[in-house]
């Protein structure tokens, strides 16, 4: 479609970038403190945005702003349209990690910390001696916010993140897996189901409640028995080590605690799938070099985690089998 650049010049471009910071702060005081502008100068926008429209985009509710039907309608394409013309009009900056002094916000669950963490601080010390990375603890329900407050520069989250303005890339996919003081359990590894259930559970997940386990065995009339929750990873070895219990966690995570520590991973004895992992920026972040430079760090990092989690499975079935023979 041709453009009529006469009618564009009609337009404030500014206006688009005033629309999707009230968007996405639902509140225009706090897009006018993103913008750096008064909120008298991103009030008066907001009217003429309405008058544009002849729609009042926007409607006072408590707690903040509520867009109407019109603004929801336009939302995604402006916020795709924006960080478009961004990408366009910024020129790619190099990035030489031999001679830079940089550090990388990324933010990611400590399951990703354990797996791809210490790959992905190699990999960047091998580059570059003044490249560092700073971890920020983040998970899909929080990471749009720390993306948009610019707290973190990339992420890594399971499941799925569709914002227009969060470029995104699937970068694998991960699955379960069960890990146990093998010495402690004293029953064959892989677990079958049954062994499985005659274990306490060592329960983690972000609610600290149920988890996917719970899920799955519903479905098959079973329940397991839950002695304790957690809500991070790290501190599973403490609580599993001599101790008659089982953990069911990413399959990534359990072979990184595998390998730091006395526990074994082994396959799951029930069907749990398998979900996508996602690499996640700013889209308006497209044009720089450090950034497109650590996204293949990032992916290098995974990949690893990931074969260390495929050789680990293996071998425990592999020892299993032996075992009864």
């Amino acid at each position: 479609m041709k453009i009529n650049v006469l009618d564009i010049k009609r337009l404030d471009l500014n206006l688009a970038v005033i629309f999707v910071a009230i968007w996405q702060e639902r509140s225009v005081t706090k897009a006018a403190a993103r913008l750096a502008l008064s909120q008298a100068a991103t009030s008066a926008a907001l009217a003429r945005l309405r008058e544009a429209c002849d729609d009042p985009l926007f409607v006072r509710v408590r707690g903040g702003m509520a867009p109407t039907p019109r603004a929801q309608a336009m939302a995604d394409r402006l916020e795709t349209g924006i960080a478009d013309l961004w990408e366009v009009l910024t020129q790619q900056q190099a990035f030489d990690p031999s001679s830079a002094a940089r550090r990388f916000a990324i933010g990611m669950s400590d399951d990703f910390e354990l797996a791809l963490g210490p790959h992905l601080t190699k990999l960047v010390q091998q580059a570059g001696a003044r490249v560092s990375v700073m971890f920020r603890q983040t998970n899909r329900h929080t990471v749009e916010q720390m993306l948009n407050d610019r707290e973190i520069e990339l992420a890594v989250v399971s499941g799925s993140v569709k914002r227009a303005w969060i470029a995104r890339e699937q970068i694998g996919q991960s699955g379960y897996a069960c890990v146990v003081d093998a010495k402690a359990v004293r029953v064959p590894l892989p677990l079958s189901l049954d062994d499985y259930l005659a274990i306490p559970h060592l329960l983690v997940s972000f609610s600290g409640r149920t988890g996917i386990v719970d899920t799955a065995l519903r479905a098959l009339e079973r329940e397991r028995h839950v002695y304790a929750a957690l809500t991070h990873f790290s501190a599973v070895p403490a609580f599993l080590t001599k101790t008659r219990a089982v953990a069911t966690l990413p399959s990534h995570a359990a072979a990184a605690l595998a390998r730091m520590s006395r526990l074994s991973a082994c396959a799951a004895p029930l069907d749990l799938g398998i979900y996508p992992v996602q690499l996640l920026w700013r889209r308006d972040s497209n044009g720089e070099g450090a950034i497109g430079w650590m996204r293949d760090r990032i992916k290098q990092a995974f990949a690893l985690a990931l074969e260390e989690a495929k050789e680990i499975e293996v071998s425990r079935r592999a020892r299993s089998g032996q075992a009864k023979r």
